[in-house]
């Protein structure tokens, strides 16, 4: 009997800071789990089967003021009072009542934060909220390693080994998994670094795994990938994974952002790849500027040369696909099945919405539009996942080359 096609489709989710005041604060700060429970069932509306839970420091206790921020966060799950078994109790009603799970908690924030004092609040944050992912049944928590400001990249290296590695370890004694984002994160400081996380690209991450082997945490190491970042810094998807692969390291991959980066060819002429490095105004006169609505002026080392994509929203280029200008989806999603060690149907696709021009805080107004990019990804994972179901297990079964050669790793 002809065995049938049985193509292993991805979960489809959302971060929830894609609305970051879905619940009016006046409600949600006497209420905190309420913003978790709208998530929730807004998240059902949508189509998706899963949540990314956004956690982040209250803006009352934040260290950099909201108006300087251009990266958008959002405390979905509030922490400024513990996450003890009965708030564990509401959230996982309000998952069983929506059917829509949480796949983990993202806390996206620098962990090597210079300030020894500011360091310390952030990963007390972090470590509340694995305890909140630990009450939830959540087995992972998201987030960067970041960037001492004040050190060079080496020696950045020595403060994961000294400080990150207690995370790591944390996470260890509550069984979950660390998954670091790649973000080089260029415009977290009016400096002229650029790479402001410390694990921003292959080469990087297993050296850092190596170092979480050596301390017996490696098992909690992993990488929350976004292809936006890797098209940011002149990667593409297929040569990132194959290097994995080729590096041994297949495994790394635990996680997924989908959002994209469209690079503004106009912008890289004038500035190239480093993005604007001056007169962006969060400089006057020579020093940076004491109004933080301009600190994030920074942003420009990014925004100058790119914009970042919902995913469905950018226009379907081929060229620009080849030169590495926006994210080939397809392919995307076949390179994953084809080098990394994932089984895809327990690796939810996570969309990460930052595109400007759609940053509404109107969830009537932007639900098509998230609605749209979520069915897109949807159907995207569909078609990989029948092609690689059709090219790598129905035509082998009759010894059946499929044609072509398709999209090359390391193409020059």
């Amino acid at each position: 009997m002809t065995e049938a096609s049985n193509p292993k489709l991805m979960p489809v989710g959302i971060l929830t800071a894609a609305i970051q005041e879905l619940t009016p604060r006046e409600q949600r700060d006497p209420d905190p789990d309420l913003a978790i429970e709208q998530w929730l069932a807004y998240a059902a509306t949508l189509g998706a089967d899963c949540i990314e839970l956004s956690a982040a420091l209250h803006p009352s206790l934040a260290d950099i003021p909201p108006e300087a921020m251009l990266d958008p966060v959002a405390n979905t799950l509030d922490l400024r009072r513990p996450f003890n078994a009965k708030r564990a109790e509401r959230v996982l009603a309000a998952v069983a009542t929506t059917g829509v799970a949480i796949a983990d908690i993202g806390y996206f924030d620098d962990m090597l934060a210079a300030d020894p004092t500011v360091r310390a609040k952030k990963h007390s944050f972090m470590v509340r909220a694995m305890d909140a992912a630990a009450a939830l049944g959540v087995t992972a928590v998201a987030g960067f390693v970041g960037r001492d400001q004040s050190k060079s990249m080496d020696q950045n290296l020595i403060e994961f080994e000294t400080s990150f590695i207690p995370l790591l370890k944390e996470a260890k004694a509550r069984d979950l998994v660390y998954r670091v984002e790649q973000c080089p994160m260029p415009g977290w400081t009016t400096g002229d670094n650029w790479h402001n996380n410390l694990a921003y690209t292959p080469a990087i991450w297993i050296a850092l795994h190596r170092i979480a082997e050596r301390h017996g945490v490696g098992d909690q190491f992993r990488i929350h990938y976004d292809p936006s970042h890797a098209i940011l810094m002149g990667q593409d998807t297929r040569s990132v994974f194959q290097y994995l692969k080729d590096q041994g390291y297949p495994f790394l991959i635990g996680g997924l952002h989908v959002k994209g980066q469209v690079i503004d060819a106009h912008g890289v002429a004038a500035w190239g790849y480093g993005g604007q490095t001056l007169l962006r105004g969060d400089w006057v006169d020579g020093q940076v500027t004491a109004d933080p609505t301009a600190w994030s002026n920074a942003w420009k080392k990014q925004t100058a040369i790119a914009q970042h994509e919902l995913p469905g929203t950018a226009r379907h280029d081929p060229l620009a696909y080849l030169q590495n200008r926006t994210v080939d989806w397809l392919d995307h999603q076949l390179a994953l099945r084809e080098c990394l060690d994932v089984d895809p149907a327990k690796l939810p696709l996570i969309v990460e919405h930052e595109f400007p021009p759609a940053r509404l805080q109107d969830p009537v107004a932007l639900r098509p539009v998230l609605a749209g990019s979520l069915s897109f990804v949807r159907a995207i994972d569909a078609a990989a996942a029948s092609m690689y179901e059709l090219q790598h297990v129905a035509l082998p079964r009759l010894d059946i080359q499929p044609q072509g050669f398709g999209r090359r790793a390391y193409r020059d």
